[in-house]
């Protein structure tokens, strides 16, 4: 069936809203009757002589709204509509017409720089191990567990760390807990009284940085260079404790190379500090050597390292997990272990016989495969689309990208820009403690979550959005 849309790129309506209403009053006429199989978004598009993404979000639309389905490896499909659903007064649809132009457009690419892609996570297996957890003989875990967390997750995490990240360790130097932001609460009770000033990276996670405010120790914003912390600025406060993300910046990405990790940790020896080096997307490195862990570099107890499962597994469980220093178990033990673990134990049960399984390993290596196309496709959209008028950072690790907009707009400006034709970015700002004058708008895009198809349509979106702002 041919369809023959006029579409005039002079209007001020995008083109992809032409193609939609023409489909929408085709397929509520009957014009287009039930069941009518579309063209796929290829054929479409170089039948309309226009771009695949307009194509998309028009289809996208239809789907949203109830017109048509996509049937798996099949295509899209008018649907039977009810009588009822069609008896829209002209004055109605005008209203609601109106109301979608004053909300703006739906979200058609959320880049969300936490977000995970689940489409292939192996749900069977998981559901396996889950249900093992629940058996008879599994019942003692429906009471209290250990307050460090279970035994045998903990086992499995610790020889996990030595294999991948080089982290020396033993199963009851381990810390289970629900997030690092639990993690990190409950390390600052263990820190002595007197260490009050603590360094952190500007800018960072600031729900860390919450952390140490709220529990009154005074922070100390250290600015960053192309390689990480500024080890000067470090050396010259009175900070005893810097809080650290050496292996993928959050959030502007970049990786600390071994020569000054190595410089840290002698500073942290000769000043009997202490490093808290958050690792939470470490497994997923695109470009040179691994580096060991700050931790696996440590011969002195200065590092805690910390990490999570949420970007290698799935938020939802809640599990992440610290390392403590031999030296400050005994702290522990006397000052926290009395504290009732948070982190669930039938989760922590499911995760340990995943990790048994081989499931774990096999899993990490699909998952770094298929980011490290997307991440691919994610910089090659950009240069394609943006070529000049952006510059990234973080582009050697992680989930994220970090874009330099070449731009005297504001941030918020172009965040909002891009909400309205319907692409989520998201701002840095929140992240600063003493942003520059007269910087540049620095985003976060995130690639994990987005389907690898949607990365390079998502990006001419937002290129599009911006292009009078440059």
């Amino acid at each position: 069936m041919d369809f023959s849309p006029l579409l005039d790129e002079k209007l001020d309506e995008a083109m992809y809203m032409q193609l939609y209403r023409y489909f929408k009053e085709e397929i509520q006429s009957a014009r287009i009757p039930a069941a009518t199989r579309l063209p796929s978004i290829r054929q479409l598009s170089i039948h309309l002589q226009v771009s695949k993404t307009t194509v998309l979000m028009a289809y996208q639309q239809l789907l949203a709204e109830g017109y048509i389905e996509s049937r798996e490896r099949s295509g899209y499909y008018v649907v039977q509509l009810e009588a009822d659903s069609l008896a829209t007064s002209d004055s109605a649809e005008k209203q609601k017409d109106s109301q979608q132009e004053q909300e703006g457009n739906r979200i058609l690419y959320d880049f969300f720089m936490s977000g995970i892609d689940l489409d292939h996570f192996p749900f069977d297996v998981w559901r396996k191990c889950y249900q093992q957890s629940m058996q008879l003989e599994e019942k003692d875990l429906l009471f209290y567990g250990d307050n460090q967390g279970e035994t045998g997750l903990r086992e499995a995490i610790c020889q996990y760390l030595y294999q991948s990240r080089g982290v020396n360790c033993t199963a009851e130097q381990i810390v289970i807990g629900p997030s690092t932001y639990a993690l990190v609460q409950s390390l600052c009770q263990l820190l002595e009284l007197e260490r009050k000033d603590v360094a952190v990276e500007d800018p960072c996670y600031p729900r860390v940085r919450d952390v140490f405010n709220r529990l009154g120790f005074q922070l100390v914003p250290i600015p960053l260079e192309s390689d990480g912390i500024s080890l000067e600025r470090l050396q010259e406060s009175n900070a005893e404790v810097v809080y650290i993300t050496p292996s993928h910046q959050y959030p502007l990405g970049m990786v600390m190379p071994v020569a000054k990790r190595l410089k840290l940790l002698t500073w942290a020896a000769e000043r009997d500090a202490l490093v808290i080096e958050d690792d939470y997307d470490g497994e997923f490195r695109y470009r040179g050597k691994p580096i060991p862990s700050l931790q696996g570099l440590d011969r002195n107890g200065n590092v805690i390292y910390v990490g999570t499962f949420s970007k290698s597994l799935m938020p939802a469980i809640r599990i992440s997990y610290m390392v403590v220093p031999q030296r400050l178990l005994g702290r522990y033990r006397s000052g926290l272990i009395t504290y009732d673990q948070t982190a669930s134990r039938l989760h922590q049960r499911a995760l340990e016989l995943f990790m048994q399984s081989g499931e774990w390993e096999r899993h990490i290596r699909r998952m770094r495969t298929l980011y490290h196309k997307k991440h691919a496709a994610m910089l090659q959209a950009i240069k394609t689309h943006m070529g000049e008028r952006v510059s990234i950072t973080g582009q050697d690790a992680g989930l994220h990208l970090v874009l330099e907009v070449k731009s005297k707009e504001s941030t918020d400006t172009l965040v909002n820009v891009a909400e309205a034709h319907g692409v989520k970015v998201y701002s840095t700002e929140p992240m600063w403690h003493e942003r520059k004058e007269g910087m540049r708008p620095l985003l976060l895009l995130g690639f994990g979550g987005l389907p690898l198809a949607h990365i390079e349509p998502g990006i001419e979106l937002l290129n599009r959005a911006w292009t009078p702002y440059y």
